[in-house]
């Protein structure tokens, strides 16, 4: 009987995956690169305009605005409901824990407040997130890339929905395949989306547990290199048993540049999360780490490649949805 029942899972999440990559194929589809070249030919050049600005100030908000498009992706697709503020029968899904230190929310409501101006009710915040992701990440060193337009807006946005959608840092391969797979990416894609890791900053409590733990097993990982474990304790202490406050670079060497450094540190036993060096202890993730460290050019492709694979989760197009005026409410 258990037997029968795994079997019956593992059928079960294959046809699951089989119909999130057939609707994120036929999603693509209905989304066009140059959507807005006739609705509002300025569109893509005013997101641009205040992403720069934004990051041209803050360097790490490149991080926050490529964080903030996958996590609205991953929860009911790519339709701007992790923009939604809660109400008051209503926890909204950026209130939810996994979400609390999300950034870039000020960008995109610059960039809305300049698009209402120029193109009243023209262009959708989903539009708006994936154009920030894309010219967020080519101002600290990635590959520009044409991002497909035609996104229109959800109007409900739950915090529970974020459970088991939006990996935890303590994931291993199995539990990424599962949640990339079930959006319609492949494990090739999950590796070199993961590459986002090379900027910006994780709070001490998502890797903690790698430094201090309890139990039988009481120590330090020892799949993490002792050098590095030394410099986390130093800049995450553990105080009183608390867990360790503070924020610290998910690539230690070029926290600011989208480059490979983020593959090379888990070769070297050096990745942050245990999602991250997760990758080493699979013989296939690992050799498309090791390939990556060689090929930096390959990973830009890929990782642009799979950026416009996963902006097309789940979206709103033609006449479902709407175009919200201000992402924070709904319409």
């Amino acid at each position: 009987m258990e037997a029968r029942g795994s079997r019956g899972m593992r059928l079960w999440l294959l046809s699951a995956a089989v119909m999130a990559m057939a609707m994120a194929t036929r999603s693509q589809a209905q989304l066009q690169v140059g959507y807005y070249d006739t609705l509002c030919p300025a569109a893509e050049i005013i997101v641009q305009e205040e992403v720069s600005k934004a990051v041209s100030g803050n360097p790490g908000m490149a991080a926050g605005l490529v964080r903030l498009h996958f996590h609205d992706c991953f929860v009911r697709g790519c339709d701007a409901s992790v923009l939604l503020d809660s109400t008051q029968g209503n926890r909204a899904e950026k209130d939810a824990p996994p979400n609390t230190s999300l950034r870039g929310f000020e960008v995109i409501d610059s960039a809305k407040s300049r698009l209402e101006t120029a193109c009243f009710g023209v262009v959708s915040c989903a539009d708006v997130l994936a154009f920030a992701a894309r010219d967020a990440l080519a101002l600290v060193g990635g590959n520009a890339y044409q991002v497909p337009g035609g996104r229109r807006d959800g109007n409900v946005s739950v915090a529970q929905e974020t459970n088991g959608n939006l990996p935890p840092p303590s994931a291993n391969v199995a539990q990424l395949n599962q949640m990339f797979g079930a959006k319609g990416l492949t494990q090739a894609e999950m590796v070199a989306l993961s590459g986002a890791h090379t900027i910006g900053v994780s709070h001490c409590s998502s890797f903690s547990n790698r430094l201090y733990s309890s139990g039988p097993n009481a120590g330090q990982d020892p799949s993490m290199d002792p050098s590095y474990v030394a410099a986390l304790t130093t800049q995450c202490p553990q105080q009183q048993g608390q867990p360790a406050a503070g924020m610290v670079p998910m690539d230690a060497v070029t926290p600011n540049a989208f480059d490979t450094n983020y593959y090379a540190a888990i070769v070297a036993n050096r990745g942050l999360l245990s999602s991250d060096q997760a990758l080493l202890a699979d013989q296939t993730t690992a050799a498309q780490v090791v390939g990556y460290t060689n090929n930096p050019d390959s990973f830009q492709t890929d990782f642009a490649a799979a950026m416009v694979k996963m902006g097309s989760i789940g979206v709103l197009t033609g006449n479902a949805g709407t175009i919200r005026t201000n992402c924070r409410v709904a319409s």
